[in-house]
């Protein structure tokens, strides 16, 4: 077995069940790997905190996908060979497993949660946690080398399995911090009295935050949809970033005349919204919101993004909040180290935050918390209502461009990185010599090119994906018309590259936001 295909990036991920028409067909992800990860698990946190694997204690949950119980059953059995009492906290979402490692009264020494985020329900993994936050991409390839070669059984006597609920702990957080943020001074304890909000769980296990943050509050949730977990995910893809998720939340919206609108990805660590208009708050809408908010309570502020965001972002950022735009390598790991390496050299961050939806405060450990980051927005539309404003005026004057799409061109070649890298390189020297494109400096992946001529009006970045033969190019221009300008001539530097499938970019086929 090939341990190292499991890796992806500071996850794991791996395929749990046979499908029809998944390149990557073969199960690698089986309730014997998962033992082996439990048991390896153990023997990483002991050596790392110094301590007798016997008097460790590790939490797991899981999101809705069907093959997580017995993945989760092996995992827990693995984690108790090694001698670690478990708890387990069944159906829960990723950022909830981390605060298990830091709240009063829990405060475990592990935590592992089996997700695969928004990938096809045939797909598992596993997030891993400590007090200090996520596992890294090392920590995951250490794991990967223990599990392999371990020597199994480890403990003479196995650890216990508890039972545990953890949720209502961690929504019971969720309230009080809406309860303090909105300080609504007629209904203190029920600020989102008089609103409606729906909320699209997509199937995942996101349907707590409507029963349990969102009706105690005083928010009506007529009209919420696909609260019931269903790891076949059988509605739309659970996926916040996805145009066809979006668009089931914007009609629930629209339908039911609601006030707002939240969908979460199937393990809560992302999110986006809709406002009642139907407007989507997602992608550099979401940032720029969160921004906002970051910026009022931490002027001056740095703010930590993926490389994909928009030039109008950096204007609004910079020019309209006063804050410093950093744009990072994508990957919520990487946007969470940055902020928390910039901090450490006095740097001030508070937001770390992807486009994808992941979104990272400082004041909440750096974790990216979907379910939190919807709650520091509901305070903000709490205070607007009260106002008699409306949340999206804090984005009032965030510059959008009129076309944005993104294409994804395969790497043909066994080496795709080092063919990525070369691709990249010649593409930075290209564009040095074309009179109206301009290499942007300080690019931390990739090559980013700002497009002056007026027809063009934009920039595009060309990137090595993280894990896959892939070179995304993402378009943004401010003109009609513009992206298709800026890829035609674009198409025939790429052309010159034979291991570089461009079909897409031919076609004019991308994704579009």
């Amino acid at each position: 077995m090939n341990w190292n295909a499991l890796q992806n990036g500071s996850d794991i991920r791996g395929v749990a069940m046979p499908t029809e028409g998944d390149s990557a067909t073969e199960v690698n992800l089986t309730p014997e790997v998962m033992w082996r990860l439990g048991l390896a698990f153990v023997h990483w946190l002991a050596r790392s905190l110094g301590r007798e694997a016997t008097v460790l204690t590790v939490s797991v949950g899981r999101d809705s996908r069907v093959s997580g119980p017995p993945l989760m059953t092996a995992l827990m059995e693995g984690l108790t060979a090694g001698g670690a009492r478990v708890l387990d906290c069944g159906m829960a979402s990723t950022p909830a497993m981390f605060m298990s490692t830091v709240t009063p009264g829990f405060t475990c020494d592990g935590a592992v949660m089996l997700t695969a985020s928004h990938l096809p329900s045939h797909r598992n993994g596993c997030k891993f946690f400590t007090a200090n936050g996520g596992f890294n991409r090392e920590d995951i390839s250490e794991l990967l080398r223990l599990a392999q070669r371990i020597d199994p059984p480890s403990a003479e006597a196995p650890g216990a399995i508890i039972t545990a609920d953890f949720m209502p702990v961690y929504t019971a957080r969720l309230v009080e911090r809406i309860r303090e943020g909105a300080a609504h001074p007629i209904h203190p304890d029920q600020p989102l009295r008089g609103l409606r909000i729906v909320l699209d769980a997509g199937n995942g296990a996101g349907g707590f935050f409507a029963g349990e943050v969102l009706e105690p509050l005083g928010a009506d949730t007529t009209g919420s949809q696909f609260l019931e977990p269903d790891g076949t995910f059988p509605n739309h893809v659970p996926n916040p970033e996805h145009p066809d998720a979006m668009a089931s939340l914007r009609r629930a919206v629209l339908e039911h005349r609601a006030d707002f609108g939240i969908i979460f990805d199937p393990d809560v660590d992302r999110a986006a919204a809709v406002d009642a208009r139907g407007h989507e708050i997602n992608r550099n809408r979401l940032v720029a919101l969160a921004a906002a908010m970051v910026l009022r309570e931490h002027p001056g502020s740095t703010i930590v993004t993926d490389s994909i965001t928009s030039d109008g972002l950096t204007d609004f950022i910079e020019g309209d909040l006063g804050g410093v735009h950093h744009r990072f390598r994508r990957g919520y790991r990487n946007v969470i180290n940055e902020a928390l390496r910039l901090n450490a050299q006095g740097q001030e961050c508070w937001l770390a935050i992807e486009t994808s939806g992941h979104a990272a405060l400082k004041e909440n450990h750096f974790l990216d918390d979907g379910a939190y980051l919807m709650a520091m927005l509901l305070i903000e539309l709490a205070r607007a209502r009260a106002e008699g404003n409306d949340l999206i005026d804090l984005i009032a004057h965030l510059r959008e461009p009129a076309e944005s799409r993104e294409y994804r061109l395969a790497v043909e070649v066994a080496d795709f990185a080092d063919y990525g890298d070369r691709v990249i390189d010649a593409l930075r020297i290209e564009a040095a010599g074309e009179p109206d494109w301009a290499v942007v400096p300080g690019t931390h992946e990739g090559v980013r090119v700002a497009c002056s001529a007026p027809e063009e009006s934009g920039w595009f970045l060309l990137r090595l994906s993280l894990h896959d033969p892939v070179m995304p190019l993402n378009v943004e221009s401010e003109v009609s018309g513009g992206v298709d300008r800026i890829t035609s001539r674009l198409r025939d530097f790429l052309d010159r590259f034979d291991g570089l499938d461009g079909g897409a970019l031919r076609g004019g086929e991308g994704s579009g936001h």
